[in-house]
């Protein structure tokens, strides 16, 4: 595992607590605002260090770890490998972003409202971080309070019914997920991520503890039929909630899957592959046809965020090496997309107090700069070539063809539909019969700052996505080559004849030929050994 001699995370997490605690001590509107960005701005510099992360291993790197309730076995255990480190420097890279767009769109509660971003970007980068499981969940948590407070303070005129819906489904599936965390403890006794990968479990353990997992993740994701929650809180949140949901949030789903579901349940995750496919599929479409019957531009992106997460799911599913690698660009792609369609959202917001796309028709003759950013990341969001959205999306396609010439037949559907959507939005807000805009302002220096930045990453993925995929090309191998390995085999316990009930166990290979081989015994190490090498 590779360390520094700094702590690198730490100083990610815990410098906007430090942060939120001294904002408290501030007196004026303008004063918080600036101290914010400043922190957030010494957050990008903090987060530099991971630029030099060894793209030649898939092992933790940064790794941090001390014993903190030793008596539970519990551990303040951080590290990152090639699947979270491009979503902890995009959380980094949009916390500046949500504090400019917020600059003049929040005027009451300021001091809250920082204090909740703060605390989002702490639990945020907590979450893609942590090493044991109940920091893990204690970051999931966390970041559940300031995200509602987010929707319910400063939302629109409905924050109250979309917060509340927001905060029950996900506490919903969190309580499943900390059953899932318990079950793993009393089966292994111990809460470390890379230490449960190792261990290997029942079958019918890995379909009860997947399936309450999976949930959870569901709902985060979010995927049909756990979706409802999310256009309602996009709707009403400030463009900064709205950022931070589509960006990040949403991403902290199909994290799960990788992360958690499969290496820690391979089995189950191969039995329940093609209810998560046809979930996949389900939200692309369905996604996609709902946003295409849109009036409201956020309903429109929230809509499109089921779609283009269904793309995800579905790549992570079909456990092709080219699928994985394309849905982990893809978060981190989308992330940027959408996070800059709501605040081109928002941008426009400010302006005419008005989200309807009947109201802001005919744009680009009054405000030609707005327009053209519309353009790119409106064309970025279908996958035009030279976007970022187009590697993700292809390496996505080329895994599903080769999973399945049906799948990719309804994955390419999906992308037509997303074409009609995008373009509705783009040509009647751009070149549609003008409703107003005359004597608007175009976009003034904050916006410029802010919204440069993201399209300069659109254009750098799209033309030069080689430095990401080196990333992430080795930890997506390293799962893969395990999961392949582990994914038929499955162990059951058995207590052996005899005066002594022995603690052997019966464990069943089923290799791809269908052919079943069993092995017998109790020390579980030498056994796993032997079987990876059999299935190898």
């Amino acid at each position: 595992m590779f360390n520094t001699g700094f702590p690198v995370l730490s100083a990610l997490i815990f410098f906007p607590l430090i942060a939120a605690v001294v904002l408290f001590f501030l007196r004026g509107d303008q004063t918080i605002r600036v101290f914010t960005l400043v922190v957030s701005l010494i957050e990008c510099v903090l987060v530099l260090p991971l630029l030099w992360f060894d793209i030649t291993t898939a092992d933790f790197q940064f790794v941090e770890k001390f014993a903190w309730i030793e008596a539970w076995n519990i551990y303040y255990y951080l590290g990152i490998d090639g699947i979270s480190v491009l979503m902890v420097i995009l959380t980094v890279l949009l916390f500046p972003i949500c504090v400019l767009c917020s600059w003049q769109y929040i005027g009451k509660r300021v001091k809250e409202f920082h204090f909740c971003l703060l605390l989002m970007t702490s639990a945020c980068i907590g979450i893609f971080s942590a090493l044991d499981f109940i920091l893990f969940y204690i970051f999931w948590e966390a970041m559940l309070v300031p995200m509602y407070l987010l929707i319910a303070v400063w939302g629109g005129p409905q924050r109250r019914y979309a917060s509340l819906k927001f905060f029950i489904y996900t506490l919903t599936g969190s309580t499943l997920f900390l059953a899932a965390i318990v079950a793993f403890f009393i089966n292994t006794g111990t809460f470390s991520i890379p230490e449960l990968m190792e261990h290997r479990y029942t079958f019918q353990f890995q379909i009860w503890t997947f399936l309450a997992m999976a949930l959870a993740f569901a709902i985060k994701v979010p995927m049909f039929p756990f979706h409802t929650w999310l256009p309602a809180a996009h709707v009403e949140a400030p463009t900064a909630g709205s950022v931070l949901l589509a960006s990040i949030l949403l991403k902290m789903g199909t994290y799960g899957f990788l992360r958690f579901c499969l290496p820690i349940t391979p089995a189950a995750s191969d039995f329940f592959a093609p209810m998560m496919i046809t979930l996949a599929i389900i939200s692309i479409i369905y996604g996609s046809f709902v946003a295409l019957g849109q009036s409201d531009m956020k309903k429109l992106i929230a809509y499109s965020s089921v779609a283009h997460m269904g793309f995800v799911t579905l790549g992570i599913f079909v456990f092709a090496f080219r699928g994985v690698e394309g849905a982990i660009l893809h978060m981190v792609n989308h992330g940027i997309i959408t996070g800059a369609m709501f605040l081109m959202v928002g941008l426009i917001y400010e302006r005419s107090h008005s989200r309807e796309i009947s109201d802001n028709s005919g744009l680009s003759k009054h405000v030609p700069v707005y327009t053209s950013f519309l353009l790119l990341f409106t064309l970025a969001a279908f996958g035009f070539p030279g976007t970022n959205g187009f590697f993700s999306k292809l390496l996505v396609l080329i895994g599903v063809f080769g999973t399945s010439y049906w799948l990719g037949v309804l994955f390419v559907f999906g992308l037509i539909l997303g074409l009609a959507y995008l373009i509705r939005l783009l040509l009647n807000v751009g070149w549609g019969t003008p409703s107003r805009g005359e004597g608007w302002k175009d976009m003034n220096i904050r916006e410029w700052v802010y919204l440069v930045p993201l399209g300069l990453l659109v254009i750098y993925l799209g033309v030069a996505p080689g430095r990401a995929l080196n990333f992430i090309g080795p930890s997506i191998e390293n799962l893969l080559n395990n999961f392949e390995a582990e994914r038929h085999i499955i162990i059951i316990p058995e207590p052996m004849p005899g005066p002594i009930i022995s603690s052997d166990h019966i464990i069943e290979l089923e290799t791809d030929t269908g052919q079943k081989i069993e092995f017998t015994g109790s020390d579980m190490a030498k056994i796993h050994n032997k079987l990876l090498l059999d299935a190898r």
